[in-house]
């Protein structure tokens, strides 16, 4: 979707065409890089924050969810790129996990809708990309953002474009983000020019729907390596 690039806020720093946001304080990251949990978004131009101020994308607004959360011992890297497609992300993935990834988040999709690539392609696709992230580490916890085409169930293949990201998340045990648009798509208040690129209330709302599915699991993630108290 769209053709330009933006991004963040917190702690901020480029690597390639990452971009990396802590939720901690800019002076007050993890002095210990084992203690930092990273969480990689690869995505399209929703994940990107398309024509919006680097600050506004919900990536960004997640970091700011994590440090009020007490959370702040996180890192997002949103590898998220303009007009990204699924065969794409696959090609963009190895060089985003030479670093370990404790939260991988799945937004892609809808470019090859949009392209009329067949949805065994696709699927076939989002499934080699969770089958290399699992295997560069199998502990490695996954959340798919669902997202449906208009006039949903229209016709065979709108239905099965919209089905098949649950399909997807059930078969790999990952979280389910059931439509990342929700309350978004389609309303033009929440909506830039084009009608198809959330605004910035638009990136809002999903930040708010990637955080409802998001938060239970970044607890689970903060809390795995703490070892007990001792006597």
């Amino acid at each position: 979707m769209g053709k330009s690039l933006r991004q963040s806020r917190t702690a901020i720093r480029l690597i390639g065409f990452s971009l990396v946001l802590t939720a901690g304080s800019a002076f007050a990251a993890p002095s210990d890089s084992s203690a930092v949990k990273r969480i990689l978004v690869l995505g399209d131009s929703l994940s990107a924050g398309f024509g919006l101020s680097s600050k506004q994308a919900y990536p960004s607004l997640l970091a700011e969810k994590l440090r009020n959360a007490g959370l702040t011992n996180f890192e997002i890297t949103n590898a998220s790129q303009i007009g990204g497609t699924t065969a794409g992300g696959l090609q963009r993935l190895p060089v985003h996990l030479k670093r370990r990834v404790d939260i991988f988040v799945l937004e892609l999709g809808i470019n090859d809708a949009f392209q009329g690539i067949p949805i065994a392609e696709i699927r076939n696709n989002l499934q080699s990309i969770i089958d290399f992230v699992k295997q560069r580490d199998a502990k490695t916890r996954i959340v798919i953002a669902g997202m449906q085409l208009p006039n949903y169930s229209a016709d065979d293949y709108v239905f099965a474009f919209g089905q098949l990201f649950a399909d997807v998340a059930a078969k790999n045990n990952a979280a389910l983000i059931p439509y990342l648009l929700d309350g978004v798509g389609g309303d033009p208040n929440l909506s830039q020019a084009d009608h198809v690129h959330p605004n910035a209330g638009g990136q809002k709302i999903l930040a708010d729907n990637v955080w409802r599915v998001l938060e239970p699991i970044a607890r689970e993630v903060a809390s795995a390596n703490i070892a007990p108290a001792g006597d």
